[in-house]
């Protein structure tokens, strides 16, 4: 009989986190139960890279991996009818998760869904349709319309996410580490009043300058609400946990580090400082970042995401020793020929040079127009190169 292995189930009681963290989070209260046939990971490299210590080869994921370029994820995306089922059906999530590991010598899954469920949890009423991107029905326009707000219940709202993380994880079969993600209060706060996506970012810096102690109010509501999100990912079986800063770099240097990385400070403290929680590996991304590297591997976390326009022996010697670096390829240069895509990839590694501690993966996301074929070049020539140690 295969040893039993147990997973998490979190359950959606309020307590009080540390004192020490001063904040409103919500503490899990923790039921387990085994699941039969789990082994141990097979390929830990993404774990060893993020720990800083030898790995025999650089080890490689995409943001965006389960994706439109793909097209068995286009056909899977038109039986689940829309994008909002396909992330809320936990057998289709599974499906897309696993379509380009079965593709691609992949170091790392990571779950499908998107960095919206919070908001939308919270009853702002998400839509998102082909070509138009994310829209909210209700936008939040005043403090009262963030009073009104409430932290969502773990399992009662967001229980579809937590059981395609168990449904993946089992699918796995131990075969490469699985990452969570959440979007940063920042970002996730930027859509919720923008009400879809933007280019000025007129509302929410109009918030910002004009009530920042609203915005505050918001942002609490939101980490309050990642930090408990990350941590029932983690009890469904994530391995990874990452942090997205889509819009942290539209903010300049004071309101970044009031507005955005606070928030993710505090919820790295809160992710560290719970048992659950404290030994898995954490990555904070900004995209337009680069110039906060210090102050960002400052706040407790494990790795930081860096963009392509970064460069990694920069961003290395800003940070030292203090945490691992992932990317940073620019996503367009997939859509190079395959012998400039292997001098990029070169070229990339090269910039980390000799030690511990880089992941490999793209700057940003990858975009729908790429040719599969492709990725796999980028994927085989980062292994082919072998460990840098």
């Amino acid at each position: 009989m295969a040893p039993i292995t147990w997973l998490w189930v979190v359950r959606s009681e309020m307590q009080t986190i540390p004192e020490l963290l001063q904040s409103r989070f919500r503490k899990k209260s923790i039921e387990r139960y085994p699941v039969e046939g789990m082994t141990k990971l097979r390929n830990d490299r993404l774990l060893r890279a993020l720990r800083r210590k030898p790995v025999d080869c650089t080890p490689v994921w995409i943001m965006r991996q389960a994706g439109r370029y793909l097209p068995e994820y286009r056909e899977t995306r038109k039986q689940a009818g829309d994008f909002l089922t396909l992330c809320k059906t936990p057998e289709l999530a599974c499906e897309v998760t696993l379509q380009p590991l079965r593709r691609f010598d992949l170091d790392a899954a990571i779950v499908f869904s998107d960095i919206l469920t919070i908001p939308d949890a919270m009853g702002l009423g998400l839509s998102v349709n082909e070509g138009e991107g994310p829209r909210f029905e209700r936008p939040i326009d005043s403090k009262n319309a963030i009073d009104a707000l409430r932290v969502p219940e773990l399992e009662d709202d967001l229980g579809y996410v937590f059981e395609a993380v168990r449904i993946i994880r089992h699918e796995l079969d131990g075969s490469v580490p699985l990452i969570g993600f959440a979007g940063s209060p920042w970002t996730l706060a930027t859509y919720m009043v923008e009400g879809k996506s933007t280019r000025d970012f007129a509302r929410i810096k109009a918030l910002m300058y004009e009530q920042p102690h609203a915005l505050h109010a918001l942002l609490d509501i939101l980490t309050e609400s990642v930090s408990g999100y990350l941590a029932a990912q983690v009890g469904a079986g994530a391995d990874v946990l990452m942090v997205f800063d889509t819009w942290g770099g539209v903010l300049s240097h004071t309101e970044y580090r009031e507005f955005s990385l606070s928030a993710m400070r505090r919820i790295v403290e809160a992710l560290k400082s719970d048992e659950l929680t404290r030994h898995i590996p954490v990555i904070l991304f900004t995209k337009g970042g680069g110039q906060w590297l210090k102050e960002m591997a400052d706040s407790g976390c494990d790795a930081l995401g860096c963009d392509w326009t970064t460069s990694l022996a920069v961003a290395r010697n800003a940070v030292g020793e203090q945490v691992a670096l992932q990317g940073n390829l620019d996503p367009a240069v997939l859509y190079a020929r395959p012998e400039v895509i292997e001098r990029a990839v070169e070229s990339v590694l090269d910039d980390f040079g000799v030690g511990c501690g880089h992941v490999f993966n793209l700057g940003h996301g990858i975009t729908p127009g790429v040719n599969p074929d492709h990725v796999r070049v980028m994927v085989d020539a980062v292994h082919q190169t072998g460990g840098r140690n």
